[in-house]
């Protein structure tokens, strides 16, 4: 027989005594000794550091888990205490804001206690999936929450793995039956904000958006469309803008809508942030909102009642999907079943001062304030 190289020598003296687990805890000096490495060199993979050789943290990772290591963070935890993580995903904005509380509150109710972090959206496709997932059950959450993330594939099979459960709210991109996930009636509100100013006299609506990946906002831009096809007006390309949930989009984008040759008189926004920056625009063109141009948002955060004049708006009840999130997910952590894993709560026309008819336009029905 050949002799075995040094890795996998390793690898079998491992599974020779893996019927026989110790008794004792397992340390991160058992680990080092087993890989052949040093505690530091382990202490760095269990803490996802990057500055650690890829076959070094393979082979590393792989005696973790053989040894079924469990921090000693996550054994100080135990059952004394529920703790779930909610990872925001980019700015820390009104939406988020909004978001976090219900979870806060949520979670004040329960006796659960909210950890709050920021997940880069751009750094993720590089943190290694099983150092995430360790990360977080090594800490002792019972659970992560995630919103609007864009969580791979590997992501989501590493937390599964590591038996942390998950629940994304309104996320990038729709995840599979297995993930857990909370929305609202995105498409029926994209809907409802166009219908809106068609039912105003308006013909010539545009829509500004979100990433084009994004579930959410592919559901608004659809609900967009719908309305316009079901008017029997054909939808124009050059109406069509997705890029962020941003402010200075909207501005932009706005400024881009307004300047073309024939302008829309009425413009679906895909988030209030957006709605805000287009409002900015046609501001500085000029135009009048709403005897010149009309605006929609979508979130009805604070921004919404603050703006000038105060936005119309489709109201996501992101608190409640806050709510709904921790619930599922202490759920998920309890072993119980869920009645659904999409749940969309329901959206909410709100009119304010931005909407009115287009100039020597004749309204139809003015759209008075209803849910879908």
């Amino acid at each position: 027989m050949a002799p075995l190289r040094p890795k996998e020598a390793l690898l079998a003296g491992l599974e020779r005594s893996a019927g026989a687990r110790h008794t004792e805890r397992t340390t991160l000096a058992t680990i080092a000794a087993s890989a052949g490495v040093s505690v530091p060199t382990v202490s760095k993979v269990v803490n996802g550091r990057e500055d650690v050789a890829a076959d070094t943290r393979a082979l590393v990772e792989e005696m973790l888990r053989r040894h079924d290591y469990v921090p000693l963070s996550a054994r100080r935890a135990g059952a004394a205490s529920t703790t779930v993580e909610l990872l925001i995903r980019g700015q820390f904005g009104a939406y988020t804001t909004q978001v976090i509380e219900g979870v806060v509150l949520a979670g004040a109710e329960t006796g659960t206690s909210i950890v709050v972090g920021s997940l880069d959206d751009h750094r993720l496709p590089g943190v290694a999936p099983q150092a995430l997932a360790r990360r977080l059950a090594g800490a002792g959450r019972a659970g992560v929450i995630v919103v609007t993330g864009a969580l791979t594939r590997a992501h989501i099979d590493a937390l599964t793995l590591a038996g942390v459960p998950l629940v994304v709210i309104d996320p990038l991109n729709m995840p599979g039956a297995e993930v857990t996930s909370v929305g609202s009636t995105n498409f029926a509100g994209g809907m409802s904000a166009s219908r809106h100013l068609l039912e105003l006299g308006h013909e010539r609506v545009a829509y500004v958006g979100g990433p084009p990946n994004s579930g959410c906002n592919q559901a608004r831009l659809h609900g967009y469309r719908a309305a316009l096809e079901n008017a029997g007006i054909a939808s124009r390309p050059e109406y069509v803008v997705n890029e962020d949930f941003l402010y200075d989009v909207g501005r932009r984008a706005g400024g881009q809508l307004l300047d073309l040759a024939t302008r829309p008189t009425g413009i679906v926004g895909g988030a209030d942030t957006i709605a805000i920056g287009i409002l900015e625009a046609a501001r500085l063109r000029g135009l009048r909102v709403p005897d010149d141009l009309s605006v929609t948002g979508f979130d009805d955060t604070e921004l919404a009642t603050m703006a000038s004049p105060p936005l119309t708006v489709i109201r996501q009840p992101l608190r409640e999907m806050g709510r709904v999130a921790l619930k599922s997910v202490l759920q998920l952590a309890a072993g119980d079943a869920l009645d659904s894993h999409h749940v969309e709560l329901a959206t909410e026309l709100i009119v304010r001062g931005t909407t009115a008819p287009p100039p020597g336009a004749a309204p139809g029905r003015s759209g008075a304030t209803r849910p879908d």
